[in-house]
Order: structure tokens, then sequence, then C-alpha cells
């Protein structure tokens, strides 16, 4: 069983900055593969980026260049690093884990978090 809990959502301006965490309990955390989701108001929720045990990383298009995914064993967290954020990445995002070798897509993940709230301003 895993449980995780994220933190650092807010609010910012456009072109802004903010870095998520994902804090996991549980056992085998550095085996699993950690991905973030999100979803706005009135959408689907969408991957992403993921990240397996030897940190290899995935993005999805609209983020890559501009958030980072990254993890910490030692301390059980995975992190997302935004940067240069825009109105259309207000959602709520959501931190996941998986027991596959590899995951991107959200019904390949076996464990969810809450989820933060996101809001950026134009």
């Amino acid at each position: 069983q895993v449980q995780l809990v994220e933190s650092g959502g807010g609010l910012v301006q456009a072109g802004g900055s903010l870095r998520l965490s994902c804090a996991a309990s549980g056992d085998a955390f550095s085996r699993n593969v950690m991905g973030w989701f999100r979803q706005a108001p009135g959408n689907e929720r969408e991957f992403v980026a993921t990240i397996n045990w030897s940190r290899d990383t995935y993005y999805a298009d609209s983020v890559k260049g501009r958030f980072t995914i990254s993890r910490d064993n030692a301390k059980n967290t995975v992190y997302l690093q935004m940067n240069s954020l825009k109105p259309e990445d207000t959602a709520v995002y959501y931190c996941a884990a998986s027991l596959r070798r590899w995951a991107t897509s959200s019904v390949q993940y076996d464990y969810w978090g809450q989820g933060t709230r996101v809001t950026v301003s134009s």
C-alpha cells in the first residue's frame, strides 16, 4: 500500500514558478514509477510527467521544457518544478504511483494523492 500527499500548490502570476512535492509512505517507493497528472475544471485528468526508478523521465508536450520531474528516494518524495507558468496550467495536480516498469496513462497508476491546486493568473 502506498499513500501519497501533495503540497506546494498555490496562486502564481503567469511566468512565475512553483515546486510541487509529493511525499510517499509505504513500501518500495524507490521501485515505483511516479507520475504527475492534472485536471482543469470541466476537463479530463491529463498526464503531465513521469519518472521511473532509474530517473528516466517523460513529459507531455504541453509542459516539455518548462516542467521538471525529479525524485529523492532517500526522502520518499517526488517533485514537479514548474517554470514559465501559463494560465492554461491552472488545474488540480495529482501525484500517482505505479507498480509497473513504465506508465504514462492514468489507468496504469495504482495509487493517487488527493491533489493540490495550482492557479496561474494572467
